[in-house]
């Protein structure tokens, strides 16, 4: 490709914000707009919630001009759409949607998850899709349709997801791609396709998904309708992308069997595998496992509340301190505490089920200060990280050398620091922010052919990576005060 520069534009649709970003081959923005975004109520029920795309594309177009005016759009090697997973909408032959898409946020959900085995046991329905039954599922929303508004399913041409109804407004052809696939408990995730025996079960058409697609697929280039709609000029390409979360993984850098950990209100551990298990034994455990954002491989995962603990215990233990400030007296008070100080075993107890379990704070003292308490949190919180490393060992048949960390929570330092020594492997940290936009990117960059494929475009990146070193000298200390913590959390 033989232009002076290329550049991908990544639309980026998140729950609380959407953004446009031009970024370059070497993974430096070049421009970029941020608008807010927030479900609205549903016209036609009562509480429920959706996702307004017209009023998101409008959003999107206002972003995608101010971007535009400020590049070379000669520069533009093509265009892709990322979004959260799950959540889309059936539309007709015209293309026109037939109901508002319900958010994955949506409490209508709920019950209909909670009584999915009647159309199909939830243990066979996790052994083939992967997924973890959440509310939210996909398939949640098809059993809502089937069961209140059936004629939505009869008369829809296709169903969509949300990068697919976007990139339809550019003027692709409406194709959903295999990782938004791969999230909707609908999947047959050895097969990377839709499952005819789910379909069967459920008694809906295969045909409603049209063709699967592969990120980094064109799927056809920008209108003249969505060229005067956008600023991006007409004929540019357009390629899959689709599930956030995979292109955040692959644009951290990480290889297979190298986790990473995404640090922000929620920690979610995420691993690429060449393999995976489905089995009751992970159901149990909480495990969800995705279509990777390459064939053949499986994006291994786990979620449980990070620093939404952090946040509720600075509140209480540290008022009137706010950003930098209280951050900077949390941690370097929380340094001046030894690990076996403070005498502490603390499971925070704020897991995937919202915290109603409860959490458990053991050896408490009239002279226990709160820099030992928050010492005893980032502790319990990194135990909760290593047994969720341990299970998706287990799961995917690996054994990783390091976990690279992102996110917000990547910033703090004693957090990382006592990551390592409790995992006793090594904590990555980069020096890219946006993963998400980076991975989406390099899948666009190989399909313009700027690179051969997505993991050369890759090396094109200077990731800057810093590690931080377990303390061997801590190993056995954290050893036994995990094998505490555990016993907890068990007796809990």
């Amino acid at each position: 490709m033989n232009k002076k520069d290329n550049i991908a534009i990544v639309f980026d649709c998140g729950a609380t914000n959407i953004r446009v970003i031009a970024m370059d081959a070497h993974g430096q923005i070049r421009a970029s707009k941020s608008l807010p975004n927030a479900t609205e109520e549903d016209p036609n029920h009562t509480g429920g919630r959706i996702w307004n795309v017209e009023n998101l594309w409008q959003k999107f177009t206002e972003a995608s001009k101010q971007v535009v005016a400020q590049i070379n759009d000669e520069d533009i090697v093509g265009v892709t759409v990322t979004t959260f997973g799950v959540d889309g909408t059936f539309v007709d032959e015209a293309g026109k949607q037939l109901y508002p898409v319900i958010s994955w946020q949506c409490p209508r959900l709920e019950s209909i998850m909670t009584n999915i085995h009647r159309y199909m046991a939830v243990e066979e329905l996790y052994r083939i899709s992967g997924v973890f039954p959440y509310a939210f599922n996909t398939i949640a929303k098809m059993v809502w349709f089937k069961e209140n508004h059936p004629e939505v399913i009869e008369k829809a041409s296709q169903f969509l997801f949300m990068p697919s109804l976007f990139l339809k407004q550019l003027g692709a052809e409406p194709t959903n791609d295999s990782t938004m696939l791969g999230t909707s408990m609908m999947a047959d995730l050895k097969n990377r396709g839709i499952s005819e025996d789910i379909l069967k079960a459920f008694d809906l058409p295969k045909a409603l998904f049209g063709n699967i697609g592969e990120p980094g697929d064109c799927v056809g280039s920008v209108s003249a309708t969505g060229a005067e709609a956008t600023g991006i000029p007409e004929g540019v390409p357009l390629f899959l992308t689709g599930h956030d979360t995979q292109f955040a993984i692959f644009g951290s850098g990480a290889d297979l069997n190298q986790p990473v950990l995404s640090s922000g209100t929620w920690e979610i551990l995420m691993a690429r595998s060449a393999h995976f298990s489905s089995s009751s034994e992970e159901l149990k455990a909480g495990l969800t496992t995705e279509a990777d954002a390459r064939p053949g491989r499986y994006t291994i995962g786990q979620n449980w509340l990070g620093s939404g603990v952090l946040e509720w215990f600075s509140r209480h233990f540290y008022p009137g301190l706010k950003g930098d400030e209280l951050y900077q007296t949390m941690i370097e008070e929380a340094e001046a505490v030894l690990p076996h100080q403070h005498g502490l075993i603390i499971d925070p107890g704020f897991l995937t089920d919202g915290g109603q379990s409860g959490g458990v704070i053991k050896g408490l003292t009239l002279q226990t200060s709160r820099a030992e308490i928050y010492r005893a949190l980032l502790e319990g919180l990194a135990f909760r990280l290593r047994e969720s490393l341990e299970i998706l060992q287990s799961a995917g048949g690996f054994n990783t050398d390091r976990i690279i960390c992102v996110g917000g929570g990547s910033k703090n330092r004693i957090w990382n620091q006592i990551r390592a020594d409790v995992c006793q492997v090594p904590v990555q940290l980069i020096q890219q922010n946006e993963t998400t936009v980076l991975g989406a990117a390099l899948f666009v960059f190989s399909g313009a052919g700027v690179f051969k494929n997505p993991e050369a475009a890759r090396t094109n990146i200077d990731y800057s990576p810093i590690l931080i070193e377990p303390n061997k000298d801590s190993a056995s200390f954290y050893q036994e005060q995990y094998r505490k913590f555990l016993e907890l959390k068990k007796r809990n």
